[in-house]
Formats: C-alpha cells, structure tokens, sequence
C-alpha cells in the first residue's frame, strides 16, 4: 500500500509512479538494514543510524578514522578506558644536586647542614668489619652488646662527622681542577665543613688545617695567607682534612691526579689501604 492507495488495483500505473514505488521500496528496505544494525548494536529503540554508529565506535562519516577512535570523541567511552588513556606526567629532575639522604638532596658547593638532611638525628652507619677470629666471642657476648648501646650517642656524633666528610670529600674530588690556587681549594672545603657541622666554636667544626700535599711532599703541608701556589695538571696531590664534634676527629685522606699516568699508583695504594684495614682489629699488633 503506497499513499492510501491499493497497489493490487487494475488501474494502470503512470511511468513516474513506478519511479516512485522503486525509491520508496529502496527507502523501506535502507530502513530495515539500519533498524537491523541498531539492534545488534545495542542501540536505544529511539536512537537513530548516529546512536548505531557510536554504539559500535565506529564514525561512519568521518574521513579520519584515527580521530574518531580517539578517547573522548564518543560519548559511550568509559572511566576505565579513559584513564587507561591518560598520559603520564615526567617528574623534572633537579640539576646541580645530588640525593644523599632521607631529608632531602645536598647543594653543590655543600651548604646544607647535615641535621638537617637527617632530621631524626640518627646518621648513616658505614662499613662495619667482623672481629677477627680470636676476638669473635666479643659479637655475642652480652656485657660487651650492653657497652655498645651505652655508646650509642658517641658513636652517632662520629657517623656525623663521617657524613660530613664524606659529603664534602664527594665535592671536592669532582670539583678541584688545574689551575685553581691551592688556598682557594683549602679555604672553600673548610667552609663546606663549618657548615655542615654548624660550626659552634670548641665544640664542633674543622679538625686541624686541611693539608694539600704535592708531589714530593708526602703529608701536612698548607697553604699560608696569601699563598699564589697553584695547580698544576702534572700534580699530585695528597689532600687531608678532619671534623671533630666534641674533641672526637674524623679523619680521612686522599689522593687526587689528573694525569692517567698515574692510575696505577692510585690502585697500588688504595689495595694497600684496604688490605691494612683488614688487618686492623682490637689486640692486633701495630707492626702486624
């Protein structure tokens, strides 16, 4: 039935009416394949050929299919996927600092006391050697853990030294280059030192002068005031400082080139060091 009209009549049918019967048959079956489509889709009884299309997340008039797959552009995408989307953020790193520990990152020259750096008070513990072995029942024995804990406090004031040392020695060892005056190099690692250690007068601060010891001058040599001395690429150098926290030093060489000839020099004498560290322990003999 067209229009009211019974298509079953005998009356005769003009040229343009089956032009008409044609473009509405084809309109009723286009009909039929978007209501069949919207159907397997999931689409909404009154949603039309556009709800079909976002059903399925698929544009079908769009000329650039990478946009229409893109998150946001559909109104059907979930939370999940949208978060699965996100970018991540780069965190920036900060330049000219190092990380040394749990209170925060070290300037360099170091200018940050290491209080500070270690708000609860409590400083990193270094290497810790066992007792040899005739000294071995000292680990156990419980008199000698209670002495121990008794100079936990002393112990603690001397891993703060040691931090600072050891922050300051880092510095120093990348910093220092030919060229630069011995008593600029001296005056700039013991200001690094004073604070630091939050220099309080007797009580704490640097040890002794720092000593700079070049070539053949094998220890405790310093710059004076006004000294013009000045590094030379071909030196070598035996640098010496200490910090103290009341009366108690930490102490600590070491020897600094910039010419590779001398890198085997460098290890003989570090694998010298350790071994003598080994060696070390409570009734050893001094000679041994």
């Amino acid at each position: 039935e067209r229009d009211g009209q019974d298509s079953s009549a005998g009356a005769p049918m003009a040229p343009d009416d089956d032009v008409d019967v044609a473009r509405d048959v084809a309109d009723d079956m286009e009909k039929m394949t978007i209501a069949t489509a919207a159907g397997e889709g999931g689409a909404t009884p009154e949603g039309g050929a556009g709800d079909a299309t976002n059903a399925t997340g698929v544009g079908a008039d769009s000329d650039d299919d990478g946009d229409d797959d893109a998150p946001g552009t559909t109104d059907d995408t979930t939370d999940g996927e949208k978060k699965k989307k996100k970018k991540k953020k780069k965190k920036k790193k900060a330049g000219g600092a190092v990380k040394i520990g749990p209170g925060g990152k070290q300037t360099k020259p170091p200018t940050i006391p290491v209080s500070t750096l270690f708000p609860s008070g409590e400083y990193p513990v270094g290497q810790i050697l066992e007792h040899h072995a005739h000294n071995l029942w000292r680990e156990g024995d419980e008199e000698k853990r209670e002495l121990e804990r008794i100079e936990y406090g002393n112990y603690n004031e001397a891993r703060q030294c040691a931090e600072v040392h050891r922050e300051v020695r880092a510095y120093i060892q990348e910093w220092v280059k030919p060229g630069m005056k011995y008593i600029d190099v001296c005056e700039t690692l013991e200001n690094s030192v004073r604070k630091l250690i939050e220099e309080r007068g007797l009580e704490a601060g640097v040890a002794f002068p720092t000593g700079c010891s070049k070539n053949h001058v094998a220890a405790h040599w310093t710059p004076n005031g006004g000294d013009e001395s000045v590094i030379d690429k071909d030196d070598v150098i035996k640098f010496d400082f200490g910090v103290q926290v009341k009366g108690r030093i930490i102490d600590c060489a070491f020897t600094k080139t910039f010419n590779d000839m001398y890198d085997p020099l460098l290890k003989a004498v570090n694998e010298a060091t350790e071994c003598g560290i080994r060696a070390a322990g409570i009734d050893v003999r001094l000679c041994d």
